[in-house]
């Protein structure tokens, strides 16, 4: 169907419930000149006369009574629609799809939506933990949460949350018995508890920095896991040096459970982006989490 077809298909039906041009052209804010030329051309585009005109009245030809009938419903059902979507605008409401890793979720995005989401009801949130890149647009997200360096040029990001940091920590009882490392060569002589890369399937490459100079160390060790929460309780135990992110093992450090080495090769770094591809036609919905995250940068 054709842009013109809907066009005068709105104005005959304007016309054709009220059975006037004078009523019909006040409703729509148009002339009665420009109504009637509209329908004209509905009827000759059509071959058939939809309306009986006289100098008092209008009235429907029994071709213009099938055409109502059929096409009223459906005109006011996509009137219905549109409303509604511009409700959308003005009452937060529908569902947010996001794509983020299992650490950003847990760190930064559900404390907000924790905090938030009592006060709108009408919103709906779908996190989908995924720690490999997605294509969003494909997949329909409305958003995606990753470290700035890896989220595509093309994309809108934004900061949602604080530098972050990974650490090297072992056990006071494991450092009892094996002397605590000072340089990345050290590590070679240490066991260590290895991850495995859910994307990739390679076993991460201990990233590291000091003045400038950055380093990947390949270590090993007796364990190898794919979980960090299994990585801290190895490290607790005794079993060897892990990395993970500072804020895993916090708690641990202060407690004393687990110790620190090698802090000058461990800086902080940026931490998590929100990311999306337009700035423009967000939901209400999309908007108020948006503003959210923002402020908690």
């Amino acid at each position: 169907m054709r842009r013109e077809d809907l066009v005068d298909l709105n104005v005959f039906m304007t016309v054709a419930r009220e059975l006037s041009f004078t009523r019909a052209a006040a409703h729509l804010g148009t002339s009665q000149s420009t109504l009637s030329y509209t329908v004209r051309r509905l009827e000759e585009r059509l071959g058939i006369r939809l309306l009986s005109r006289t100098t008092r009245q209008v009235a429907l030809t029994e071709a213009g009574e099938r055409l109502l009938t059929q096409i009223g419903p459906a005109m006011d059902t996509i009137d219905t629609e549109l409303k509604s979507l511009s409700m959308l605008q003005e009452k937060p409401s529908g569902t947010v799809r996001l794509t983020l890793s299992e650490h950003a979720a847990n760190t930064v995005v559900w404390p907000v939506f924790e905090r938030i989401l009592p006060e709108y009801p009408d919103i709906h949130v779908e996190l989908s933990v995924d720690s490999g890149m997605v294509d969003i647009v494909a997949d329909r997200f409305d958003a995606g949460v990753r470290l700035g360096d890896t989220i595509a040029k093309d994309m809108i990001a934004t900061r949602i949350g604080p530098d972050l940091r990974m650490v090297i920590v072992g056990a006071p009882e494991y450092l009892r018995t094996h002397t605590s490392p000072q340089r990345p060569q050290d590590l070679a002589s240490h066991q260590c508890i290895n991850q495995r890369m859910q994307t990739s399937g390679s076993l991460y490459a201990w990233e590291l920095e000091k003045d400038g100079q950055e380093i990947r160390v390949r270590v090993d060790g007796q364990l190898v896991f794919s979980n960090t929460s299994l990585i801290v309780k190895a490290a607790l135990a005794g079993f060897g040096l892990a990395f993970v992110m500072e804020d895993h093992v916090r708690e641990h450090l202060r407690e004393g459970k687990l110790v620190q080495v090698m802090a000058d090769w461990c800086p902080s770094f940026p931490g998590y982006y929100l990311y999306y591809p337009s700035r423009r036609q967000h939901s209400a919905a999309f908007s108020v989490l948006l503003r959210a995250l923002h402020c908690r940068a």
